[in-house]
């Protein structure tokens, strides 16, 4: 039975690249795209990191939000003026290269932006602030690390607290004061990007959730995973739903295409 034509969004999901048997494969995991069709209603689109081989304007044109997701790699560190070591291993420069400008363009088109994880860290870097590349290391500061298993939603379980900033739009999204979420990482926003604003925080002070202050459109930046249960839990569900929303608000600005549910 046809329902009443609604807006689908398009949705850019960024790659990591990965040499396998080969051949060099850009791929994404598909918690990221699946939370996409799930949790917003979109169509994601794999974005490969080609770096200046992109014509990243002609692809902000073409679609209607950006999400950057998290990876076991980290953002090189020179990136952010510290040195590269082993022990912040492994990076992924192709990514970097593709993601950095990308996230830049995004916020200066208006085009909605949901950063995740990495894409988080991404974000912090891509308008000049720093990151620190083991936090669980600083005096003070609690292990973020997952734990070691093989089972991925023991790995991705909600358990940790974070706390929400008074009238932010975290907080007017999720609806709420604190809750728990599954934040599980090494590196951690050091010094906050000029332009970005604090949207929660950690028990132990760690930056856990930013927005772009005084963005033309949605642009936030988490550093925990809404995509692994944005199915069943409540404030994962409502920030993707909130990156659907504001999506589809540009998209009826611009005259959207509209694309007949079934």
């Amino acid at each position: 039975m046809t329902q009443s034509p609604q807006l689908t969004p398009i949705v850019a999901v960024t790659a990591d690249v990965k040499d396998v048997e080969n051949y060099r494969w850009h791929a994404a995991a598909e918690t990221y795209v699946k939370a996409v069709t799930v949790g917003l209603a979109g169509i994601p689109v794999i974005v490969p990191s080609l770096g200046d081989g992109l014509d990243i304007e002609r692809l902000l044109e073409r679609v209607d939000g950006v999400l950057v997701t998290g990876s076991r790699s980290n953002v090189h560190p020179p990136l952010y003026g510290a040195a590269a070591d082993a022990a912040s291993e492994p990076y992924d420069h192709a990514r970097d290269a593709t993601t950095l400008p990308l996230i830049r363009a995004a916020i200066r088109h208006g085009v909605p932006l949901l950063a995740i994880c990495r894409g988080f860290q991404e974000l912090n870097v891509a308008l000049g602030g720093t990151l620190i590349s083991e936090v669980q290391d600083l005096p003070g500061r609690n292990d973020h690390r997952a734990p070691v298993s093989d089972d991925q939603a023991e790995r991705f379980a909600i358990r940790q607290d974070v706390v929400i900033t008074t009238g932010g739009c975290l907080g007017r999204i999720v609806e709420a004061e604190a809750f728990k979420v599954n934040s599980l990482h090494r590196q951690a926003v050091g010094t906050l990007a000029d332009g970005l604003t604090v949207e929660a925080v950690a028990p132990d002070g760690t930056v856990e959730a930013v927005s772009v202050t005084g963005a033309a459109g949605f642009a936030v930046g988490v550093q925990w995973h809404p995509e692994y249960w944005v199915a069943t839990d409540a404030p994962s569900g409502r920030l993707f739903r909130a990156f659907g929303d504001a999506m589809r608000t540009r998209m009826q600005a611009r005259g959207g295409y509209k694309v007949a549910a079934e």
